[in-house]
């Protein structure tokens, strides 16, 4: 049997198309495995986000190559929307496809090969991605996305609905629904269908145990939104924001048009409609412009908020972007102001686990280790089981026990 890798850099999106790829090709024969130095066939989604995201993507290929040379290396993604001419010149990658041939990859791969075995899958992962959207209609002036991944498109509502339907049957009981800009979802479409509409027909499914929504624009975050997502018996208490700055003056130099009061707003209606729910958020530190004045403003306002988590970016000039051509700030200072924001997001979200203390909480077994397993709450908290006697994939319920510094533990309930 043929065997195939994949390995997914960046988004929730790439690894949605990843879990999509890895489904079609079992069901025509190949075998998956985790271990791209011995599979035969490795496909590389890769990001292009940052600079560091190009480093890192380079350096697999390479990799790769060196300790696997008779793969068949397959790139396609943002990074390779940007550089094809120069995968294409590279005489160890077997076919580079840029992200509008993604939705025809596996059945490419597929024709170019001569024999397969028989249908034999294996999770590619314990949760079921669901790509709902692609692309984005914004312009901020830091974001190369874009213009690799091009205008927003909406999947037809009947797709996703039979998506889930299908991954049901294979034992998957969370959804999570992902996209470039999901808060984006059906406003290309002639139909009066939202992400609102979406989310109704998506929970009054029987065979959804629970959804979990990826990054949230808290620009199209409405009250009527806000109400449906904090009281739906399915959808998650996890909701991951995309504030980027908390200064204003920043706010308006990234092209974001909304202000820090907005976000008060309402990150406060989120707390009080869904007490008990993980609040995240994507922060960028050291946009060009940005004074100690507003590092200061915006860290204040991250301590005082309800946040229980951040995911901290270090500016990174993408070329083609306003942003790329204005005064950067000093390396130096980017590093030590995106080392306290994760310090902060560090303490938050033990503080979050400590609050948690001795509750039970839905959960879900994402892998099994030695016995026991790795549970991942509805409200996005990993916790470390030392028994377990349920499959991946299962709902369990879990008492969280003990919370440390880069560990919380628990026990399943029966």
């Amino acid at each position: 049997m043929i065997s195939f890798s994949i390995q997914s850099f960046g988004c929730r999106v790439n690894q949605a198309e990843a879990f999509s790829w890895a489904h079609k090709l079992q069901s025509h024969g190949l075998g998956y495995i985790e271990d791209s130095f011995q599979s035969d066939i490795i496909l590389i989604n890769t990001c292009t986000l940052t600079s560091r995201a190009d480093r890192d993507v380079r350096h697999f290929m390479n990799r790769i190559h060196r300790l696997n040379p008779e793969a068949r290396l397959i790139v396609t993604g943002c990074f390779a929307e940007r550089n094809r001419d120069e995968l294409n010149r590279n005489p160890y990658i077997w076919k580079v496809f840029l992200n509008q041939e993604k939705e025809y990859i596996a059945e490419r791969i597929l024709s170019s090969l001569k024999s397969r075995g028989e249908k034999n899958y294996r999770s590619y992962r314990s949760r079921a991605l669901v790509k709902i959207q692609d692309g984005c209609d914004f312009h901020c002036s830091f974001c190369i996305i874009p213009s690799v991944r091009g205008k927003s498109i909406s999947f037809p509502k009947a797709k996703i609905l039979n998506q889930i339907k299908e991954f049901s049957r294979q034992g998957f009981r969370e959804f999570v629904l992902t996209g470039i800009h999901i808060c984006s979802y059906g406003r290309d479409q002639k139909s009066d269908c939202s992400l609102f509409d979406l989310l109704r027909e998506i929970e009054s499914l029987d065979e959804v145990g629970r959804v979990r929504l990826s990054s949230l624009d808290p620009r199209f975050l409405d009250q009527a939104l806000i109400a449906r997502i904090t009281s739906s018996r399915k959808i998650c208490p996890h909701f991951h924001i995309s504030l980027q700055h908390c200064s204003n003056k920043i706010i308006h130099r990234m092209g974001r048009k909304i202000s820090l009061e907005d976000y008060q707003r309402i990150l406060d209606l989120l707390k009080q409609k869904s007490p008990f729910a993980a609040l995240g958020a994507d922060i960028i530190v050291g946009f060009p412009g940005e004074t100690a004045e507003d590092f200061e403003t915006m860290f204040r306002f991250l301590r005082r908020s309800p946040l229980n988590y951040l995911h901290v970016f270090s500016y990174s000039p993408r070329p083609g972007t306003p942003a790329a051509s204005w005064k950067q700030v000093d390396a130096r200072l980017k590093k030590i102001r995106a080392s306290r924001l994760r310090e902060l997001s560090k303490q938050k979200k033990q503080s979050f686990c400590l609050s948690l203390r001795g509750q039970i909480l839905d959960g879900i077994v994402i892998k099994r280790e030695n016995g026991g397993a790795q549970v991942l709450t509805s409200n996005y908290i990993k916790v470390h089981v030392p028994s377990c006697s349920f499959d991946e994939k299962d709902e369990v319920k879990v008492r969280l026990t003990e919370v440390a510094a880069n560990l919380t533990k628990g026990v399943l309930l029966d």
